[in-house]
């Protein structure tokens, strides 16, 4: 029996992949390096130009054992007051298997806080060898219509046990979103580098 898709034809007979269908090309806006900073933020190049936004993170490093977060603005970075609304989950297994987890981190949920909003479902510490990757897409943050959804995926790096977190939410504001505040719960970003692309 062959497999059948795309108006009943086979693989064998696809030349062309329908229009719609497939990936946006990524384009990159901007890159921040930290170096010991309060924060992380991106104050242009958030607009109407595309429909979802990228973040892009690559070896964060806290100054203090403590949880990455993101904020929202709408006035170009002056206030990043935005309410909330979260959950998150997260898994892991440590290097022998005799502890394994996934869970909701519920105290990681916000119900329309304004404060940072934890991404990853753990806290990072300061050793040498713990550092934090993944990325964060955000949806259509120049509508005044819709609140602003976003989804992440924080990958924390430990020597001793694999971890994944999942965090996804929305800003609870129709205003538009032009700006966006990476930090840490406590102390600094030490090192790391975060960029932000627009999905064409």
């Amino acid at each position: 029996m062959s497999l059948k898709f795309a108006n009943n034809n086979s693989l064998s007979a696809i030349t062309s992949v329908p229009s719609g269908v497939g990936g946006g090309s990524l384009n990159l806006i901007s890159t921040q390096t930290a170096s010991s900073s309060s924060t992380i933020s991106f104050t242009s190049g958030i607009d109407s130009t595309y429909k979802k936004y990228i973040f892009k993170f690559y070896n964060i490093h806290p100054s203090a054992e403590a949880s990455f977060g993101i904020n929202f603005s709408t006035d170009g970075g002056s206030n990043y007051n935005v309410a909330k609304q979260t959950t998150s989950f997260y898994a892991f297994q440590n290097e022998s298997g005799s502890s394994t987890t996934l869970q909701y981190r519920t105290s990681y949920d916000l119900a329309l806080g304004t404060g940072s909003a934890p991404l990853g479902g753990d806290v990072m510490t300061t050793l040498d060898d713990e550092c934090g990757t993944g990325f964060l897409h955000l949806f259509d943050p120049s509508s005044t219509t819709f609140v602003k959804h976003f989804i992440s995926r924080f990958t924390p790096m430990y020597p001793s046990y694999a971890m994944d977190g999942f965090t996804a939410g929305y800003g609870n504001t129709t205003s538009a979103i032009d700006a966006v505040q990476f930090a840490m719960s406590s102390g600094n970003i030490d090192s790391g580098t975060i960029k932000l692309y627009g999905v064409a």
